[in-house]
């Protein structure tokens, strides 16, 4: 019997976890080494009685293609007096393999700079996953979990369409994503959403709940002038990340607050908000409409992985032990599309604070001209005049004057 492999999820979870769970402990058992699966993430890995599980081959098997992670995940961030060399030591671990976003991937970099101050000798190794699509892959990689989570959400967001085409309603959608608006851009699009916000469009204005509204108004009022009354917006969550606290707290949307004084946005429902805001613009100027909110985001993190990512997950563990085996450490692991197996060493895409720079939607690219250009449908000069049936001041609402683009 070799050494032991010890895996850890921290963050979210993301659909095709447990397939990379999977893969990785086939490959290793596989060749004699021992795997153990933390449940707890980095605050069990590093506590005085770590809670975890010894993975044969049989447990491997039956978890490959169910959603959700069959290791216990935490968000838990540990600081550098809480690392200790223990669990390495006394379990023989050869390869810490960590199945996560930026945070996980930037702590386990801090970790294994720790481990060989202290003269011990492991690999580590970053399974990159998020269904925000955001860790710095090669364009068009994706992030494992955001297709299966965006199917799942072009369901949901298709069957709210439906549901504003038979009410007569608009639905306000805000979508997961923490700064990138990758999750909201895909599901838009795919749905054909006539308005889709997401923080990368605000390349020349700030970004304010008053800019919001006024897009979502530019897309309700193109719609009328088409005879259409419904609709639906989606909106990534990710546009809070660019607000400042003072424009939070000045919508009157009642936040409570940490211990630093900043909204605890995890608390609220962000479509909530955008719908009351967008309810009390709309009175204001007189504007026939109705419109609900639908939050979109834990629902999508754990269904059953689509066979795109289960194909994936499964080559992004095997090559785990690929990139192992050829000595690798302190890297992602990544797939191309043909399949082929590369190294993203963590120290080319960490900032001089050693966090990973998140990836955003890259708004220079055909396809995202294409969308925002051509897709959308919202006001534009040459529909001033129709719009007056509606609204006052119908360049008030004109997207690009709106984004100042």
């Amino acid at each position: 019997m070799r050494g032991s492999i010890a895996i850890v999820c921290g963050g979210g979870p993301a659909p095709g976890i447990n397939s990379v769970i999977s893969s990785v402990s086939k490959v290793f058992l596989k060749d004699g080494y021992s795997v153990l699966g933390l449940h707890g993430g980095y605050k069990s890995l590093f506590s005085k009685n770590p809670e975890f599980q010894e993975i044969d081959f049989n447990f491997a098997d039956s978890i490959r293609g169910q959603g959700g992670s069959a290791l216990q995940m935490s968000r838990h961030k540990p600081k550098n007096n809480e690392f200790s060399t223990d669990f390495f030591v006394e379990h023989n671990v050869e390869l810490l393999v960590t199945i996560g976003g930026d945070d996980t991937a930037s702590t386990a970099n801090r970790i294994s700079k720790f481990l060989k101050t202290k003269n011990v000798s492991i690999q580590n190794i970053h399974v990159p996953k998020t269904i925000d699509n955001d860790l710095p892959l090669a364009e068009g990689q994706p992030t494992f979990g955001y297709q299966s989570a965006k199917e799942a959400g072009v369901k949901i967001a298709q069957t709210v369409y439906e549901d504003a085409r038979t009410s007569g309603n608009w639905f306000i959608i805000s979508a997961m994503g923490r700064e990138a608006g990758h999750l909201a851009f895909g599901i838009g699009a795919a749905v054909h959403a006539p308005m889709i916000i997401i923080p990368e469009m605000f390349t020349n204005t700030a970004v304010t709940f008053d800019t919001i509204v006024k897009l979502v108004i530019s897309t309700i009022v193109k719609r009328k002038i088409l005879g259409i009354p419904y609709g639906i917006v989606i909106i990534s969550e990710g546009v809070f990340h660019f607000m400042s606290d003072d424009e939070i707290k000045a919508s009157g949307i009642h936040f409570t607050y940490d211990d630093h004084g900043h909204p605890e946005l995890g608390n609220v429902s962000k479509a909530h908000i955008f719908n009351i805001l967008l309810q009390e613009k709309v009175k204001e100027i007189k504007l026939d409409v109705k419109s609900r909110p639908v939050e979109l985001g834990y629902e999508v993190r754990c269904v059953n992985p689509i066979a795109f990512d289960l194909m994936y997950c499964s080559l992004l563990g095997m090559g785990v032990k690929y990139l192992f085996d050829k000595g690798h450490t302190g890297c992602m692991v990544t797939a191309d599309p043909a399949g082929d197996i590369h190294p993203l060493f963590l120290e080319d895409v960490t900032n001089e604070k050693g966090k990973v720079e998140p990836r955003l939607v890259n708004m220079n690219t055909q396809k995202a001209d294409l969308i925002f250009n051509q897709g959308l449908q919202y006001i534009t000069p040459g529909d001033y005049e129709n719009a007056k049936e509606f609204v006052d001041n119908p360049e008030h609402f004109d997207f690009r004057k709106i984004l100042s683009w």
